[in-house]
C-alpha cells in the first residue's frame, strides 16, 4: 500500500510517499481502507511537538473515513464492511490501524469526504466547549483564527449550543463567508488589538469563552477580552510564539481559567474517554443537518504536497481534504 511519511527538522518538513505493507490490526483495533483522510496544521507545525525528535520519520495523517476490511481481537460492535470514521495514527495511507475505542460509524446521509473532516478537530472543539469550556446557551464566545479547522468547527458547534460567537481573522472575505455559518460579530485583524470592539459588542462584560488558536501574540489581548469566571483555552500557536505575558491581577480578580487543549501527553483511555459522550450529543447534529461539514477543497492522495502547502499559506476556511485511491 501506499502510505505518506514525514521527516521534520528544525527548520523544515520532508514528505516521502512510500510502499509499505498493509497493517495487521492488533488487540482492539480496526483495518480501515482508507477513503478520505483531512490535514490538520498542528501535524505540520515545526515545535509544535506533535512529531517526535528532529530528523525522525513518521507515518502522518491524523483521522479519517473508510471501510472497516478485518478487526482486532476483542473488537465488538464493528464488523467488515462498516463505514467508519475517527482519529488514527498514519491516516495518510490506503489502509490505517483504528483503535475500536475512538472508531465512530459514520452517520447516514454523510459523504466519507464529510465524514473524514470531523473526528479530529470536534472532538477538540468539544473537549474545549463542552468538557472543560463549560459553553452554554447564551454564553459569548471569542474564536481568534475563526477560519481555521478548529476555529470554524467551534464556531459551528458553539452555534448550536446557543453561544453568541466572535471570531478574528486578517481576511475580510473569509469573515464574510462564515457569516452563514452564524458568526455574529467578524472582527478583521491579525493584530493584538481586538478588545475593545469584543468588550463593546458584549455590553462591557466579555466573553465567558476564549478559542485561542492562534498562540502567543494574542493570549494577553484575550485576558483583556474575558468577563467574570471566563475560560480561555489554548489549543496552537500557529504564530510560532509559545510565551506570553499574563495579567495576574485579571486572573485573580475576575477568577479566570486558563487551560490547554492537547492530546500530546494523553493515554489512549484518556484520548477516548470523550467519544461515547461525543456520539451521544454531536454525531445526532451532523445526522440531523444541523451542522454540516465546512469543507474547503477536495484534493486527491498524490496532492498531499499542495494540500499542506495550501494550509501552510492560510489560502483555507475549514478543513482540507484528501480523497484516497482505490485501494487493490
Amino acid at each position: 500500500m501506499q502510505s505518506y511519511w514525514m521527516q521534520m527538522t528544525d527548520t523544515d518538513t520532508v514528505l516521502e510517499l512510500r510502499d509499505r505493507p498493509e497493517p495487521m490490526p492488533g488487540a482492539n483495533q480496526l483495518l480501515v481502507r482508507m477513503h478520505a483522510t483531512s490535514l490538520n496544521r498542528g501535524e505540520f507545525l515545526l515545535g509544535h511537538g506533535l512529531h517526535g525528535a528532529p530528523g525522525t520519520w513518521k507515518a502522518i495523517g491524523g483521522e479519517g473515513a473508510g471501510e472497516v476490511v478485518s478487526v482486532g481481537a476483542g473488537v465488538s460492535g464493528f464488523h467488515p464492511g462498516d463505514k467508519v470514521m475517527g482519529r488514527c495514527a498514519g491516516a495518510f495511507a490506503e489502509y490505517a490501524l483504528m483503535e475500536s475505542a475512538e472508531a465512530m460509524q459514520v452517520p447516514a446521509g454523510l459523504s466519507m469526504i464529510e465524514a473524514a473532516s470531523i473526528p479530529l478537530v470536534f472532538l477538540v472543539a468539544y473537549d474545549m466547549l463542552v468538557l472543560q469550556g463549560g459553553l452554554k446557551a447564551g454564553d459569548w464566545m471569542l474564536v481568534n483564527g475563526v477560519s481555521s479547522g478548529v476555529g470554524v468547527a467551534s464556531l459551528q458547534l458553539g452555534k448550536a449550543l446557543g453561544a453568541h460567537v466572535i471570531g478574528t481573522s486578517g481576511s475580510a472575505d473569509k469573515l464574510a463567508q462564515l457569516k452563514p455559518l452564524g458568526l455574529d460579530v467578524a472582527l478583521c485583524t491579525r493584530k493584538p488589538d481586538f478588545a475593545p470592539a469584543v468588550m463593546e459588542a458584549t455590553h462591557q462584560k466579555g466573553v465567558n469563552l476564549v478559542v485561542n488558536t492562534v498562540g502567543g501574540t494574542v493570549f494577553a489581548e484575550s485576558v483583556r477580552a474575558m468577563a467574570f469566571e471566563g475560560r480561555l483555552a489554548t489549543v496552537g500557536y500557529v504564530d510560532g510564539v509559545v510565551h506570553a505575558d499574563i495579567d495576574l491581577e485579571a486572573l485573580h480578580a475576575k477568577r479566570l481559567v486558563v487551560f490547554g487543549v492537547s492530546n500530546k501527553m494523553r493515554t489512549k483511555e484518556q484520548r477516548s474517554a470523550a467519544v461515547p459522550r461525543f456520539i451521544e450529543e454531536v454525531l445526532p447534529l451532523f445526522a440531523s443537518g444541523r451542522i454540516k461539514p465546512h469543507i474547503d477543497t477536495v484534493m486527491d492522495f498524490a496532492q498531499l504536497p499542495q494540500a499542506k502547502a495550501r494550509m501552510e499559506a492560510a489560502g483555507h476556511i475549514g478543513k482540507i481534504v484528501l480523497r484516497m485511491p482505490a485501494a487493490a
